[in-house]
């Protein structure tokens, strides 16, 4: 397959395909008559599951490891499975803080229900960000 055939498949951008091939985390043979890069079902099996270990929040590096285990014939699962087990945690932590987040934008649109669009004077830039919390 070449890289738009393969990008296809595993629903990835070509370009994302390079990437990983830049990576090293797929590998592609050279067509000796056109010097393309021609990857077979192996790059697409590992395409796939960058795309699936992505998803479940895994790092390009993270990837790599497993890879390697993997690649060395030692299962990366355990590793996967405790990777994880930090990741839930961390992105619960993350979603607290995102909530906190959107809780203090509503609270802003609240109160700038009332507020008058002020022009700025050269002492204020946006009266809205500026006096928000006193009207709180």
């Amino acid at each position: 397959m070449r890289v738009s055939e393969l990008a296809k498949k595993s629903k990835v951008t070509a370009e994302t395909v390079r990437h990983y091939t830049r990576l090293g985390l797929i590998s592609a043979d050279r067509d000796p008559n056109n010097g393309y890069q021609i990857f077979d079902k192996v790059a697409l099996q590992r395409l796939n599951f960058i795309r699936q270990a992505s998803e479940l929040g895994f790092s390009l590096k993270q990837i790599e490891e497993i890879f390697q285990h993997s690649d060395s014939g030692d299962s990366p699962c355990p590793m996967v499975r405790d990777l994880l087990e930090k990741k839930v945690p961390e992105t619960k932590s993350k979603i607290a803080q995102l909530q906190a987040h959107l809780i203090k934008m509503e609270d802003a649109l609240a109160a700038w229900e009332n507020m008058p669009n002020g022009a700025p004077d050269g002492h204020s830039i946006c009266c809205l960000i500026e006096d928000w919390e006193d009207v709180k």
